[in-house]
């Protein structure tokens, strides 16, 4: 048995793994969707500007750059479920802290935290599927993940806004953020199992900076970070500025709006889900590269639309593959450096931030100086260059795994 294969791998996983995983994942969301539906409330809490109250997400998203850096380092000395756990503990902290502050600054330190808790459990999440899932059932438990985080958003948007609109946002922070949260802690300290010694780091690769460079010397490995960057800032076209695209194009209300916000995420969590069952059939690679380029055409096409149902059909699509892309590059990059995986995917958690970043700044400019039209174009053309870096640039480990079984 090769060094890339533990013990582990070999046995089936518990019944309470898949799904604490998939809760902690989906426990990442609930605070940003709060934040995104009811800033304008926020603000006018604090008596400071939209744009300002807005900075909150800002900082969280710099916190979860900066902490995944930190990560890569933390995975290689530290069980991966003790990670998740503290990741999972200052989410119940953030959500806490936030209906608590009694001023936009205690606001501001509050989030944040709700940042540092995304740079620990995202990545620990796959981390651990890699860790307690066989090969063969990988790619499917990623889906459920992924299916998992859009799932926040078809639930959480409705339930949040009715408990705001009963008590405000300190409530819906107390209500279901907070309980959301709690269950995430709970369920994934008595359903994850403790890392078994095959999993723990030997002394010859357990340096702090050993995974790091374990990752980056590999250029397949760097090549899927870039990729999921690259992707991710495609992404912010569909998820951050679709919907004022619909509401400022076609005067659809607001009613209508929270519709579409729905209908993307079901779209997205389908696809994400599909994506697991076809990775055995076409292979991680292949589905990467595929689902990457439509999902840029689809991002470019819906917004030269003249007519409100095709070009919601065309936001929808791009929805669809870009949840089928967020599953199978997760896959692929999860295999990439398998001695490595918690820095590999705290790296790809960075990544992924980064690219939001990146994708919200593009996607901004490009609206205020040309309009929607370019923003899709600019931000949708990321998504064919994603396609191309998978394409030219990477590899599929378990491809040679295979075959070396074969042989």
């Amino acid at each position: 048995m090769s060094d890339e294969q533990p013990l582990a791998e070999e046995r089936s996983p518990g019944r309470l793994v898949l799904p604490s995983l998939v809760i902690s994942y989906f426990a990442t969301s609930p605070a940003g969707i709060l934040t995104g539906l009811l800033l304008i409330d926020i603000g006018l809490t604090f008596e400071v500007s939209v744009g300002v109250t807005g900075q909150i997400s800002t900082l969280s998203y710099v916190v979860a750059v900066i902490f995944a850096l930190f990560m890569g380092a933390l995975s290689v000395r530290f069980s991966h479920k003790s990670l998740l756990l503290i990741g999972l503990l200052f989410l119940n902290i953030s959500a806490i802290g936030c209906p608590l502050a009694s001023n936009f600054n205690l606001m501001l330190i509050s989030y944040s935290l709700n940042g540092l808790a995304l740079a620990m459990v995202t990545p620990m999440t796959i981390t651990l599927i890699g860790e307690h899932f066989p090969l063969e059932k990988r790619a499917n438990a990623v889906g459920w993940l992924v299916a998992g985080g859009s799932l926040a958003y078809v639930i959480g948007a409705p339930v949040i806004s009715f408990i705001a609109g009963i008590g405000g946002w300190r409530l819906a922070f107390f209500a279901f953020v907070l309980p959301v949260s709690l269950a995430s802690l709970l369920l994934a300290f008595i359903g994850l199992p403790p890392t078994s010694s095959s999993h723990q780091p030997t002394s010859s690769e357990g340096t702090y900076l050993g995974g790091f460079k374990g990752v980056l010397s590999n250029r397949s490995a760097t090549a899927c970070l870039s990729g999921n960057v690259l992707r991710m800032a495609a992404f912010m076209a569909v998820l951050i500025y679709g919907v004022s695209f619909f509401r400022q194009r076609f005067l659809v209300s607001r009613g209508f709006a929270s519709i579409i916000i729905i209908g993307a995420a079901l779209c997205y969590t389908l696809g994400s889900l599909v994506s697991g069952r076809f990775i055995g059939r076409v292979g991680r690679k292949p589905l990467t590269v595929l689902t990457a380029l439509l999902a840029g055409v689809f991002t470019i096409s819906f917004t030269y639309v003249p007519n409100l149902w095709l070009s919601l059909a065309l936001n929808f699509l791009g929805a669809w593959f870009f949840g089928m892309v967020a599953s199978a590059s997760s896959s692929l990059t999860l295999e990439q450096v398998p001695r490595f995986r918690g820095t590999m995917m705290s790296l790809n958690s960075a990544a992924q931030s980064l690219g939001s970043a990146l994708g919200t700044a593009i996607g901004g400019s490009m609206l205020i100086l040309f309009g929607y039209e370019v923003l899709a174009s600019a931000l949708g053309a990321l998504g064919v260059v994603a396609a191309v870096v998978f394409h030219l640039l990477t590899t599929d480990p378990t491809r040679k795994r295979d075959e070396g079984e074969v042989h």
